[in-house]
């Protein structure tokens, strides 16, 4: 059976650096009528759980570890049983927010995720945190972004452990080089495509942000 995606909207805070911000954030969920994987746990643990529903959660995936994307992860594993997959250059990110509980695997550039259909390639994608990574497949014709592109513009770099340049050489180097109709699925907001965003790069680098 094909693996399908399924999105998931909860609600939190985003806390780095002293401040916070009220976020709405996209959890995905890869799989298809028997198992599944999710990609970035944030906020509900509960929820999470009710959307994958009875399937067997396989792996939960985070894209980094600033907070509202990593928050609900060890809650979703203790109910699911379920794996927790971080890039090992985003654990003193993950620390600020789980001190007492390390991720049980660490993600690896170029290492793929099979599960329910779904094949995720893994792209380290550094710069909105030094272990940001996109998962990319092709038979769905799709990337799961986290905050490293989205419609409109690479993620933030205002903050501790991010770096414009890096996220610009990101984006340019893993993310534009993939096919122009592939979809770019997002840690917030709307999805777009690679096509619709790959001709701003030089207004990017210009703005700067």
């Amino acid at each position: 059976m094909t693996a399908r995606i399924e999105r998931l909207v909860t609600s939190g805070q985003f806390t780095l650096d002293g401040g916070s911000w009220d976020v709405d954030n996209n959890v995905w969920i890869v799989g298809d009528d028997h198992e599944a994987v999710v990609i970035d746990p944030a906020h509900d643990a509960e929820a999470i759980r009710a959307a994958v529903g009875d399937r067997r959660l396989t792996a939960i995936v985070c894209t980094h570890a600033h907070n509202d994307h990593v928050n609900a992860a060890p809650a979703l594993a203790d109910l699911t049983g379920a794996t927790i997959w971080l890039h090992p250059d985003d654990l003193p990110l993950w620390q600020l927010t789980h001190p007492d509980r390390e991720p049980d695997e660490h993600l690896v550039d170029g290492q793929v995720l099979e599960a329910a259909g779904a094949d995720l390639t893994v792209l380290h994608t550094p710069g909105h945190a030094p272990g940001a990574v996109c998962l990319y497949d092709p038979g769905l014709g799709a990337v799961f972004s986290g905050d490293t592109l989205f419609q409109g513009g690479p993620g933030a770099t205002g903050r501790s452990y991010s770096h414009f340049p890096t996220i610009i050489d990101s984006i340019r180097d893993r993310l534009l080089t993939l096919p122009p109709e592939t979809k770019v699925l997002t840690g917030h907001g709307d999805p777009t495509t690679i096509g619709e965003e790959s001709g701003h790069l030089q207004e990017w680098i210009e703005r700067g942000h």
